[in-house]
């Protein structure tokens, strides 16, 4: 894991060069059971992508915060067309993170929830035959029931709505499985409707030092939700010109 130095700026008193102990306790600050974080980075004018993909706006300290991320949830849930662009593999996390979660009482390795309503994912994949834990696929009931059976095989699929996937329904169903730590890095479709139905906890976002302008999307899209959703700084870290912010929703 890159080791670049992060300082804390908010809350006060400021300090520099805190470690991977104390920022895993600002994140862990105040959050509920169950709690649904998303994470997401952008550029200075709000660009999601650079060149088609949010990696290119990525940097050693959002790696860094982005690992220690993962060591704290039970589930990372994304959306499938991030899947495929963002090339994901497995969901497996380094050797120290493995010691940290087992030190938690987690399992070594998040298990990965994928949301897919066309289901157009390959029972195949390395996602599926390589991973330390049984994945989730989510997807709806007008999802074909043969491509269903066929990823039944090496995920575990979840109907969570009839036409479209009910945010709702899907965290409902994640926690009774025990899995109340949600962690989400994206798509913007999936968190769009995380925001219009009101579930999300927390927002976790980079904002790296770069202007993009070009037609990228914003980390959010789809339909707004019927009011707003007020959010709380809870802690700004800096990293150079970088700044790492964590958002929760008002009480």
């Amino acid at each position: 894991m890159s080791e670049a130095a992060i300082d804390r700026i908010l809350p006060l008193p400021a300090e520099e060069g805190i470690g991977d102990r104390q920022i895993a306790e600002l994140y862990s600050d105040g959050a509920g059971d169950p709690w649904l974080r998303v994470n997401f980075v952008s550029s200075i004018d709000g660009a999601a992508t650079r060149q088609g993909l949010s990696g290119g706006l990525s940097d050693d300290a959002d790696h860094r915060v982005f690992d220690i991320l993962r060591r704290l949830c039970d589930v990372v849930l994304v959306g499938a067309g991030t899947v495929r662009a963002e090339g994901y593999g497995p969901m497996r996390v380094d050797a120290l993170s493995q010691r940290t979660r087992r030190d938690s009482g987690l399992t070594a390795h998040p298990v990965f929830a994928i949301v897919s309503a066309s289901l157009d994912l390959d029972p195949e994949s390395p996602i599926f035959r390589d991973a330390p834990e049984r994945p989730i696929i989510v997807t709806t009931e007008l999802s074909r029931p043969d491509t269903r059976e066929a990823l039944a095989e090496v995920a575990d699929v979840m109907v969570c709505g009839e036409v479209r996937v009910e945010p709702a329904l899907l965290l409902d169903k994640l926690t009774a499985r025990g899995l109340t730590r949600i962690h989400c890095e994206g798509g913007p479709h999936l968190f769009g409707d995380l925001i219009a139905t009101g579930v999300v906890d927390e927002l976790c976002l980079t904002v790296g030092s770069t202007l993009e302008a070009g037609a990228a999307s914003r980390i959010a899209a789809g339909a707004a939700p019927i009011l707003p959703l007020g959010m709380r700084l809870a802690h700004v870290l800096r990293a150079g010109d970088t700044l790492l912010l964590r958002y929760v929703k008002r009480a």
